[in-house]
């Protein structure tokens, strides 16, 4: 099981000249003050590339400059992109947007052009108030192009900007050739930036050009009548890109095999009134059906490709789900006994999505996932009324897809079968309190273990019941470290847990069946506060000890729910908001980000839960419950070996261990910060 790391509570053997410890290595260096290293500058990027982008070649941080390049232009600003591979290996990517600002920043007291390629954390996307540089942009992680200068042997900027000519240049991070101007110039606004990309950070130094070539016409597609132009100096040739028919023009040449449908296109976004959401905010969309052959999916928020999709694709799966099941529904062709589900729907639906998001959140600084929790509603709000508006005037192409998905719900359930009929005879015999769910497909049924009656009513309330159950518990659960096992049914809530997941108690040599089991995720759901976290343990030393076949399986999971719930005020462009955060260091991260942002922070309420019971049902669905924003950690044995893993719990929850437990808390109390 995961555990934290703590120092040793023993004292370090003190070091002998030309004695060596126990690993064979020579003695520990003295550990003092001077072994502090603090990274400056731009040494995070070139101690750790790997943290900031992608480091098989060099794609990544040429993207960054054309994300830039192509932000400028969805900003109003442009209409041109040029990208050149040149023959010694760097990349030339030049627009026709308003170029980098070169004046002195106001407080910074250097050039904003310099400033933004040697600064982590620097840029004009920050500033999402009325009237700022760029209302939507592809991420506001500010370290794009200064890991591309971080990480490239040279780099070269070229500003045309109020009728001048502006160069500076760079290399391995740092100025070289100071910001300098060449005179009054006729060339149209814009930036050119030359990239030579150090080898000595990459697997490899060349830049596969299929990826780019893909890269930049996707971008031609998101911005269409936009020019975008490769060009490579070895061989002379030029490719270029500009589709004036947007995403159903790209989808259309993406798309193996016959269309079922025509391809449905459509675009929703957030008026200036809208309660919910930022103007603008939103998404255009085409989807395309077919019978056969592989799907062509592609996403991208703010321009970004999400190659590993994120809360907008679910919005995204969630209205087309909601849209044809309705219509469905309305005329009859569902037959009876056929119940469809969101993969069913879904499964051979090819689209483009392409989101306006205010403030996107992305999983990783190469951000290939959207991780924004709202996204989910933004998305799904436009795309089902839409789609469903779209169904019912052409019927035919309805019932076209209609069928389509019910052909995919029988192949599914003619799968399961058997499994279904092997389960059957169990329903019988399930504790009262368990409120189970309708389906039977074990990879999809989850089970929440609840904290308390109060707590199991919202989960109830709040949970799709479709695939998601709940066993709401009394109490505290025993502590069955030192329970025999043919004792362990003299326990209420133990014996109402192993027969909700169809699993007898057994050892971790046993050959344990689990044959029977009824949820593929077991989920704790406490409160997060000490109480919650004590029955957090209780639970997890009944599953290490007695059940330790699902540990090992991967079934067991905790829900993490949040403890502060933050009400920032209208800003801008951006309506009010609701921010949940899970603990007091993720509530300080979110105050400072939002301070960043320009809130006030005194304006921003804060409300503490003081239990799940305090949540309404939709607030435990958004937050813990709904698999595309929840926050679910699966447990696992962590670094330990099954010995020290049954040792440590051995002194947290052995009876006997009490002195062990008080040296333990003696040595790392301090590192504690208990919410009591």
């Amino acid at each position: 099981m995961a555990t934290s790391k703590t120092r040793s509570a023993d004292k370090p053997a003190p070091a002998v000249a030309g004695k060596t410890d126990k690993t064979g290595k020579g003695a520990a260096a003295e550990y003092g003050e001077a072994s502090i290293r603090v990274l400056k500058g731009l040494e995070p990027v070139r101690q750790r590339p790997g943290m900031y982008t992608r480091t098989e070649n060099p794609l990544h941080i040429v993207q960054e400059v054309i994300d830039n390049a192509a932000d400028e232009i969805l900003a109003g600003f442009g209409a041109h992109i040029v990208v050149t591979v040149l023959a010694d290996g760097a990349v030339s990517v030049e627009d026709d947007g308003r170029g980098i600002p070169v004046g002195n920043h106001p407080e910074e007291k250097a050039p904003v052009v310099e400033i933004v390629f040697t600064r982590l954390h620097a840029g004009g996307k920050f500033d999402k108030r009325a009237g700022g540089a760029y209302s939507f942009s592809g991420g506001l992680h500010g370290v794009g192009v200064s890991v591309t200068n971080a990480l490239s042997r040279r780099l070269e900027v070229v500003v045309w900007r109020d009728r001048r000519e502006h160069v500076i240049a760079f290399a391995g991070g740092e100025v070289a050739d100071p910001l300098r101007s060449r005179g009054a110039s006729d060339h149209p606004t814009g930036t050119r930036i030359t990239v030579w990309p150090d080898p000595v950070y990459f697997d490899s130094p060349r830049i596969p050009l299929e990826d780019l070539e893909r890269l930049l016409r996707s971008k031609a597609m998101l911005l269409p009548g936009t020019q975008i132009s490769l060009r490579i100096a070895a061989t002379g040739v030029e490719r270029t890109w500009r589709f004036e028919g947007g995403l159903a023009e790209y989808l259309a040449g993406a798309v193996a095999g016959e269309l079922l449908v025509p391809i449905f296109e459509a675009a929703g976004h957030a008026p200036a009134d809208d309660p919910n959401f930022a103007e603008g905010e939103g998404a255009n969309w085409v989807l395309a059906w077919t019978d056969e052959g592989p799907v062509a999916r592609e996403s991208f928020v703010n321009l970004i490709p999400t190659t590993a999709g994120g809360t907008h694709e679910s919005g995204l799966r969630e209205g087309v789900y909601q849209a044809v099941r309705a219509f469905a529904e309305a005329h009859g062709a569902l037959p009876k006994g056929v119940r469809l589900l969101p993969e069913d729907v879904f499964n051979r639906v090819s689209f483009v999505l392409s989101a306006k998001v205010l403030d996107p959140q992305f999983q990783g600084q190469i951000k290939e996932r959207l991780n924004s929790r709202d996204a989910v509603r933004l998305v799904a709000s436009f795309v089902r009324p839409q789609l469903e508006f779209w169904l019912n005037q052409h019927p035919e192409h309805g019932r076209r897809i209609a069928e389509l998905a019910v052909l995919q719900a029988q192949a599914r359930t003619r799968a399961l079968q058997k499994i279904e009929k092997k389960k059957g005879s169990a329903v019988a015999v399930l504790p009262g309190k368990l409120t189970d769910c309708e389906s039977t497909e074990l990879a999809r049924n989850e089970l929440f273990l609840v904290e308390g009656d109060s707590a199991g009513g919202s989960a109830k309330m709040g949970r799709d019941k479709g695939y998601q159950a709940v066993l709401p518990l009394r109490g505290k659960v025993l502590n069955t470290w030192e329970v025999e096992r043919d004792r362990l049914f003299g326990n209420a809530e133990v014996h109402d847990i192993a027969v909700a997941i169809g699993v007898d108690p057994h050892g971790p040599e046993d050959a344990a069946d689990l044959s029977n089991l009824r949820y593929g995720k077991i989920c704790i759901l406490a409160d997060a506060d000490v109480d919650g976290a004590h029955i957090q343990v209780l639970l997890l030393t009944l599953f290490y000890r007695h059940f330790p076949r699902l540990v090992e399986a991967g079934h067991v999971h905790v829900a993490r729910p949040p403890l502060f719930r933050l009400d920032v005020p209208a800003q801008g462009k951006r309506p009010a908001r609701r921010v949940y955060c899970l603990d007091e260091d993720e509530r300080a991260a979110t105050l400072a980000k939002l301070a960043d942002e320009g809130v006030r922070v005194e304006a921003v309420e804060i409300g503490r839960f003081k239990g799940l019971g305090e949540m309404s049902a939709e607030q435990l669905w958004e937050t813990t419950l709904n698999p595309d924003t929840r926050r679910l950690l699966p447990v696992l044995r962590g670094h330990l070996d099954a010995r020290a893993t049954a040792d440590t719990l051995n002194m947290l929850m052995g009876r006997a261990e009490a002195p062990a437990r008080r040296s333990w808390i003696e040595a790392h109390g301090n590192e504690v910060e208990a919410d009591v």
